[in-house]
């Protein structure tokens, strides 16, 4: 499975069980190829006419990595792959390919409001590991806003049911780059102007909330919330996380003043899936004490993982990098990850042994801290 030839110590370290610090739930139910194919593809939009998701770097990646998990040839055709997952039905589709992962723990957002979707206890059950709610604070705001008559209800209930999810929680999650972009003011906003926002979404609450007032105030109550509760706030940066039009304004570089007022409060900053902002994320890790990285959505998703995790330990402490699966829809996203992560920090690593820049001491040490320990600290499990 890993590409080069490693001292067994560094071998076993990153053939170690891994912490899944960021992963979604999976489909419990059987799928069509198109189901499948909508999950697969990044954009989450049918191929167009006369093409496939599998001709892309995920779905050669599947036909070649999943399939022998399935009990199938590498490389085998589209076709002959989803015949053999509908022949063994998902449940044991899913607990093949969480297992074969290797996941001590997932820390699953749980925001998504689907019944064909696994719970998070229901991800570790599948994947034989432990498994914590990481709080999605967009979906907290969606459900106090149906409900809330007045705006001061509004703002009331946003700090009491922040406060009551995060009581059962490992982290908080925010995706205002999909929602705004990660270049918003980052002062506190004032509350006379969000009383007026709080007005203006209480006559329309049933969509996702986009006004960047109530945004601000929101990721404000949840720095607060974290701050009481000891807890990281996780940002989805880069890739998949920005508005299609506008895949800029997902830069990390862009939240740099607002970690730093952040930073006298303590709360730990998790930048996830910062490719291609890779770069960026590393510097604010590598330049403030509570900033925290990864690039899980490379591995599943692009073929960059070996140069990306070359550039990620150019620059990052390595006491800062965490990895996560960004495991959504699919199992074989879960599988991926973890594969294609183990694979291109094997890479990263046997080359700096091969040029003597470490020992295997050294490479052990850092993987079992990117695969696990790291995780284990932030998030105080």
């Amino acid at each position: 499975m890993l590409p080069v030839d490693l001292p067994g110590t560094v071998r076993d370290a990153l053939l170690a069980p891994l912490v899944d610090h960021h992963c979604h739930g999976v489909r419990r139910d059987d799928l069509s190829r198109g189901q499948f194919e909508l999950l697969m593809g990044a954009g989450a939009a049918p191929a167009p006419p006369g093409t496939t998701h599998f001709d892309t770097p995920v779905g050669t990646a599947v036909r070649r990595w999943c399939a022998p998990v399935l009990d199938l040839d590498p490389h085998a055709p589209p076709a002959v792959y989803l015949a053999r997952r509908d022949e063994l039905g998902a449940t044991e589709v899913n607990r093949r390919l969480l297992g074969a992962a290797a996941v001590v723990a997932f820390l699953v957002d749980t925001a998504a409001d689907d019944i064909d979707m696994l719970t998070a206890t229901e991800m570790g059950r599948h994947g034989g590991a432990a498994a914590d709610e990481l709080v999605r604070v967009e979906r907290v705001e969606q459900d106090v806003a149906v409900t809330a008559q007045i705006a001061v209800d509004y703002l009331d209930g946003l700090g009491e049911e922040l406060t009551l999810r995060a009581a059962r929680a490992v982290g908080l999650k925010t995706v205002i780059a999909a929602l705004y972009g990660l270049d918003f003011d980052p002062a506190r906003p004032a509350r006379g102007a969000v009383i007026a926002a709080a007005n203006r979404r209480l006559d329309d609450p049933k969509g996702a909330v986009t006004d960047p007032v109530l945004l601000r105030h929101l990721l404000w109550c949840a720095i607060d919330v974290a701050r009481e509760r000891g807890l990281p706030v996780q940002f989805h940066t880069g890739f998949g996380g920005q508005s299609p039009a506008e895949p800029h304004r997902a830069d990390p570089a862009r939240l740099g003043a607002f970690v730093q007022q952040v930073q006298p409060l303590g709360v730990p900053v998790v930048l996830l899936h910062s490719y291609p902002f890779h770069r960026q994320a590393a510097h604010l890790a590598g330049a403030l004490p509570h900033v925290y990285a990864d690039v899980g959505l490379a591995f599943p998703h692009t073929a960059a993982g070996a140069r990306v995790m070359d550039e990620l330990l150019e620059l990052a402490p390595y006491h800062k990098l965490l990895f996560s699966s960004g495991c959504h829809g699919l199992a074989e996203s879960g599988y991926l990850g973890a594969l294609r992560y183990r694979r291109a920090l094997a890479a990263a690593l046997g080359s700096r042994l091969a040029d003597g820049e470490w020992s295997p001491a050294d490479a052990a040490r850092v993987a079992h801290m990117i695969g696990s320990a790291n995780a284990r600290r932030v998030y105080r499990l």
